[in-house]
Parts: structure tokens; sequence; C-alpha cells
């Protein structure tokens, strides 16, 4: 018996793909994919509207969005993993030889001060090169989805009329994280990004998370089994995926593809669910925004998962 219809904001991922194409069904339920070319977009949409009953949404707007009094909870799924050291490029003309070379300097940031990559790239800077983040002025593309959100002083917006990548090519950036740019003189900041990432998880398990899934309270509230029926959905898609993979069965396998298999290589699973298998880079996670000055004070793991979802791993 059908309860509903969900209206659903998802990218499509090679582990999302079973959801997607009704391989996997969450029980009870028909999920109402919306059509959204730029995953990005639905992150404001459901920050500011709560237009969707579930959307993928990244998890530092989600907690930034939290501590503002969204109503809606994500469930411990993540549907986006990166490693970030190769998010940083830098002008080779700008006088910058080392990380630490960025303080009293401006570096860009591709959108919002809270987009999830200049979190992560941010956290590299601080804790892997002891970079002072709060001399150095970070200038924005864009706003930020939660609009309550203020952030520190020495935050500020482009210039109107300017772009980040003519501002690095010009040297009056020095660095700036999250943008393409095609230029001799623009590089990546930290050498051999890629293998620094992999050696990364190796030696201390950093494995940076940057979607969730959201549902909103209401939708929850209505239906207290939802939040473990899409934990098991996803689940099961992510199996699906993951033996396609192992076999060799993923047709022209993207770049993503790739890094999962090297990462299923060193861990034994690409894309762990579950707040256990998460707790370590979640609790980091948690502690940069607080740093960075993205949360105003320190959430415990738990309590960002409904309780139905807390000791559930796949």
């Amino acid at each position: 018996m059908t309860r509903g219809t969900l209206k659903t904001a998802l990218a499509t991922r090679g582990h999302t793909q079973p959801l997607k194409d009704g391989t996997v069904k969450v029980r009870g339920f028909e999920l109402d994919f919306q059509n959204v070319p730029n995953i990005i977009t639905a992150f404001r949409r459901m920050v500011r509207g709560q237009e969707f009953d579930i959307s993928e949404m990244a998890m530092t707007t989600y907690l930034c969005a939290r501590e503002h009094g969204a109503p809606f909870t994500a469930i411990p799924v993540f549907p986006m993993r990166a490693f970030h050291h190769g998010a940083i490029v830098y002008n080779t003309t700008a006088g910058v030889l080392v990380p630490k070379d960025l303080e009293g300097r401006k570096v860009g940031v591709n959108r919002g001060y809270t987009v999830t990559t200049g979190l992560w790239a941010r956290s590299i800077l601080q804790h892997e090169y002891g970079v002072d983040l709060s001399r150095v002025t970070w200038v924005l593309s864009g706003d930020e989805h939660v609009s309550e959100y203020r952030p520190p002083a020495n935050v500020v917006r482009v210039e109107q009329g300017r772009t980040l990548e003519d501002l690095l090519m010009a040297g009056e950036l020095a660095a700036a994280i999250g943008i393409q740019v095609t230029s001799p003189d623009v590089k990546p900041l930290l050498g051999n990004a890629r293998e620094m990432g992999f050696e990364a998880l190796r030696e201390r398990g950093h494995y940076p998370i940057n979607h969730t899934v959201v549902v909103r309270n209401d939708v929850l509230d209505a239906h207290p089994d939802l939040a473990r029926d899409l934990f098991d959905a996803f689940a099961e898609a992510k199996k699906i995926y993951l033996q396609r993979l192992k076999e060799g069965r993923v047709d022209a396998a993207s770049q993503t593809d790739q890094v999962y298999l090297r990462v299923m290589d060193i861990t034994g699973d690409p894309l762990p669910y579950g707040i256990e298998p998460n707790r370590q880079t979640l609790e980091a996670m948690v502690r940069h925004c607080v740093e960075q000055g993205i949360l105003r004070r320190p959430v415990a793991v738990d309590d960002l998962f409904p309780e139905s979802t807390r000791t559930l791993t796949a």
C-alpha cells in the first residue's frame, strides 16, 4: 500500500541511480524526482522555501541552516564525498611560495563562505600548514544559502562586475578555492593533491563528507518510520552500485568512480552510511565550522539525525 508521494531533489550518481530508476523503492512511498540539473540550486530552495519533502544538501549548509532553525533534519546518508587538497589554486606570480604566505592576502572562495569545499580546504590550510585563517581576507563570488547567516569580519563579497577568475589572473587574489582557471600563471597550491587526499585517508581516516540528505520535519513527524526506511533504501541502492563497481560493470567509469575504487582498496567501503562509521569526520566538520565562524557553538553529532537512524550503518 502506497502512503503517498514525496517530492524529492537528488543528483543522479551511480549509487543513487537504482532509486531514481525505480529499481529500489522506499517502503510505502513513491519518490517524485524533480528536474534539478544543478543540485546546488536545490539547497537554497530547500533552505529558503522548503520546496521539497526530501532534498540532497551540502553538509555545511545543513549545519548552518539547523543552527538558524530550519525545519528539516538529515538522515545519516552521505551521497557525495571528495578530497579537497586540489581545490586551492594560486597565482604563481603573486609571491606565494608556501601556504603560510597566504596570510595578509586575499583568497577567493567560489560562491559562499559556508560552501563545503571552502570549509575543508580552509581546514587543510589551518591544520596541515599552520595558516592563521583570521589573517586571510576571504573574497566570495556569491551569497549564502542561509540568508540569516553572518560571516566573520574578514569575509567580503567580490566587487560588482569583477570575477574571482579575473582577480586571480591579475594577481589581486593570491589564491582561490573551488574555481577553474586556464592560465600558465595559475596552478594548484599543493603539489600532487590527488595522492595527498588518499594518503590523508590512509594515515588518519580523513575522508571529507560534502553532502547529506534532509527531510522536512513535518513529513518525518507524520511518518515516524520514514527516516529509517529512507536510510534502508539508500543503502540498498548503494549496495547495487558497489557490486557493479567491484565487478567492473560500471560503463565509462567516471573520475568519481575511479576515486571510489581507490578508496575501496583502502577502507573497503567508499560510501559509508550511518553515524558511527563517519563519527570522526562529522566531529571534525563540526569543529571546523566552529573554528571558521560558520557555527556559533558546537553540536553533538548524534543530535543532527533522527533517533531512529542513530544506530544504523550500511
